[in-house]
């Protein structure tokens, strides 16, 4: 097939992805870290013309994102900072799912720890690895719609969080200027601003 030529697959004209290539043979395999947040483990691989080449791997749990929505059609945004680049920036509540949640419950849970907002509906968006050159960690990622204020926010010592409702014109208007810098923020937010949780209520 040239080039030029595109497939589809059979979801409604959506392109096929790429053939899959075979996972390279690991020649051996070393932890180098282990920590309760994460682990680095180095891989030595052997590449198709037989030479050896090492590939350091991160080992994340997988995580959730949410977007809160109010019942009256808000988005709900937390302004957190954050200690590996000094920052505070508006994003959307994310974090790990716990020992005995579903990925739906720990999106629930999130919701309400980081806005103090108690989500009604929980709706789908598609997951996605976060940084898939590094590391295999998957983020789940949601819409929580028909929120409610339910309370203070619950945070963690080290959290440093505050809360505010946007219309979908400003959060629109923050993504075209190129302010939402947080790419769980950003990509659920286009997601869900184009209609995506309205094909999965």
């Amino acid at each position: 097939m040239g080039g030029g030529q595109r497939r589809s697959d059979e979801r409604g004209g959506v392109p096929a992805p790429p053939p899959q290539f075979p996972d390279p043979p690991v020649v051996r395999s070393e932890r180098i870290y282990d920590s309760s947040w994460c682990g680095l483990r180095r891989d030595i691989l052997r590449l198709d013309d037989g030479r050896e080449q090492e590939y350091h791997v991160i080992e994340i749990p997988d995580a959730i994102v949410a977007v809160p929505v109010t019942r009256e059609g808000r988005i709900v945004l937390i302004g957190q900072y954050r200690y590996p680049h000094g920052k505070t920036h508006w994003e959307v509540p994310a974090g790990r799912i716990s020992g005995g949640e579903d990925p739906e419950q720990a999106a629930r849970r999130e919701t309400r720890e980081e806005t103090g907002y108690e989500p009604g509906r929980m709706v789908a968006l598609p997951g996605f690895y976060p940084a898939n050159g590094i590391t295999a960690h998957w983020a789940h990622a949601f819409v929580a719609l028909d929120c409610v204020e339910a309370g203070a926010p619950e945070l963690d010592p080290s959290e440093r969080i505050v809360v505010r409702t946007f219309s979908r014109e400003e959060v629109e208007a923050l993504l075209d200027a190129g302010e939402l810098a947080d790419a769980f923020t950003a990509l659920c937010l286009c997601y869900f601003l184009r209609g995506l949780a309205d094909r999965g209520a």
